[in-house]
């Protein structure tokens, strides 16, 4: 068994990398055409895509590092030599083609991992050593950004594909010269050739079209910088409470697939009966109510806000109603969340500092979502979660 390349052969080694590549190439390919393009809607299409999805991330990571190896090792070999070396701009084209893949090679998974890493989403990659990388953060520009370079560089890696797949048809059914044969394992008797070259125009070549590749996702990313709009800091509402709301958040964190998804909602309204002494054993009252449209959560926004899970289209509104009772370390909102068309209790204790007239409360609490519906099919709390974290942070200032 040759392990190394001669300068008329390739090495076991070279053809183990070879194949192996191209077997989880050919494997990842069909697995993101079948993610972009199976149904998302019910909570089975999600835990299928799910598996699919964290099935081409970690294909993707193992291509990633064994392409490495492979560039590695292709460094410390003898490159054989082509086998018409008086066909120069067959040559030059077969040379420019394999630049053009070894630096997809690269290039494509690690702009999915890139994103992956930056994004709020769900389908982890399998294996025990997290879902971060260094210098990356968690960024909706930034996975934008690194999922345009993988969608346009996954184009270049698959015309690259197809015309080196053509090439090796060409030279086994027409040209009958033994070039694909000496890729495979055996011993290929391809006679005298010439010796090897290694034309940098080759190497100029892939890299032109790889800078032309990268021009595209700059031009493609960049949107022109428009003046702000002016916001208001705090949910628009009128309320007839003795509190109004100035600004606030309301975030939530889900379990998928082990990994922590958070989101929030963007608009709602909160009516605040409050006194700072209690009366009758109460504080006052609290009714918010929160538009389920505006959520964000991540990648999986879409899915979330389907009919299987918050079903924004025929419940697009939620509402909490409490009484506020003094609490050991400080109040408690006690009283019935309907979410979903589902109604139950629901705890949440908090804290509030009061400086003149300006309020700052946050509370914590955690839901189940089983008690709302949601998500009834997906009964592994592995795929998700059974438990919601919800956290609350209001700045409100008294009314006149």
């Amino acid at each position: 068994m040759q392990l190394a390349n001669t300068d008329v052969t390739y090495g076991t080694i070279t053809k183990t990398f070879h194949w192996l590549i191209a077997l989880l190439i050919l494997t990842n390919i069909p697995l993101a055409w079948l993610g972009e393009n199976l149904p998302d809607q019910t909570s089975q299409d999600i835990a299928r895509l799910s598996v699919i999805w964290s099935t081409h991330k970690t294909i993707g990571v193992a291509v990633f590092f064994v392409a490495l190896l492979r560039i590695l090792w292709a460094l410390t070999q003898p490159k054989p030599a082509p086998v018409h070396p008086d066909r120069r701009a067959e040559t030059l084209l077969a040379e420019t083609i394999h630049w053009c893949l070894y630096a997809a090679l690269v290039v494509v998974p690690l702009s999915g991992w890139i994103g992956h890493a930056a994004s709020q989403g769900y389908a982890p990659i399998w294996w025990p050593f997290g879902q971060s990388l260094p210098l990356v953060p968690r960024s909706d520009a930034v996975e934008e950004a690194a999922k345009l370079t993988h969608w346009l560089f996954t184009w270049i890696l698959i015309v690259s594909l197809g015309l080196h797949i053509a090439g090796a048809l060409k030279h086994a059914l027409i040209d009958r010269d033994g070039t694909l044969s000496r890729m495979w394992f055996g011993r290929a008797d391809l006679g005298r050739i010439a010796p090897a070259e290694h034309p940098g125009a080759a190497m100029l070549l892939a890299a032109t079209i790889y800078v032309f590749g990268g021009v595209s996702v700059l031009a493609l990313a960049y949107e022109p910088v428009e003046a702000p709009e002016v916001a208001e800091a705090a949910p628009a509402a009128e309320t007839g409470g003795n509190w109004q709301v100035e600004s606030g958040d309301i975030g939530i964190t889900v379990q998928q697939m082990g990994s922590a998804i958070q989101g929030g909602f963007a608009d709602w309204t909160a009516e605040i009966d409050f006194t700072e002494e209690a009366q009758d054993g109460t504080h006052g009252t609290v009714t918010v109510e929160i538009d389920i449209p505006s959520l964000t959560l991540g990648s999986v926004t879409s899915q979330a806000l389907g009919p299987d899970y918050f079903a924004a289209d025929d419940h697009p509104v939620a509402v909490f109603e409490a009484a506020i009772l003094p609490a050991e370390d400080g109040y408690l909102a006690e009283g019935t969340l309907s979410l979903a068309g589902q109604e139950s209790q629901v705890d949440l204790p908090f804290t509030l500092t009061i400086d003149g007239d300006t309020a700052t409360m946050n509370g914590t609490t955690t839901l189940d979502r089983r008690n709302f519906g949601i998500g009834d099919n997906q009964t592994d709390p592995g795929t998700l979660g059974f438990t919601v974290d919800v956290d609350i942070a209001v700045t409100a200032t008294r009314a006149d």
